[in-house]
């Protein structure tokens, strides 16, 4: 599966942390999300698992972002 990650257009809302903290957290920095573990290409922030345990709080967190900038696709 992969999960996708527009970081630029973070709210900082803190929802998808409270759906899913093993793969989000929120950076101190800025306070915008952080995909755990992924990889930035062009400010897409992907994080390419084989483990399908992480599915569900993710996809909660994809119905929980305010402006759509987090997706769950399987492959």
């Amino acid at each position: 599966m992969v999960v996708t990650l527009q970081r630029e257009k973070c709210i900082g809302c803190n929802y998808c942390v409270e759906m899913a903290p093993a793969q989000f957290q929120m950076s101190k920095k800025d306070g915008k999300t952080v995909l755990l573990k992924s990889v930035n290409t062009k400010g897409f922030h992907t994080l390419k698992s084989h483990d399908y345990s992480i599915m569900e709080a993710c996809e909660q967190a994809v119905k929980a972002c305010p402006v759509n900038i987090i997706s769950v696709k399987e492959t």
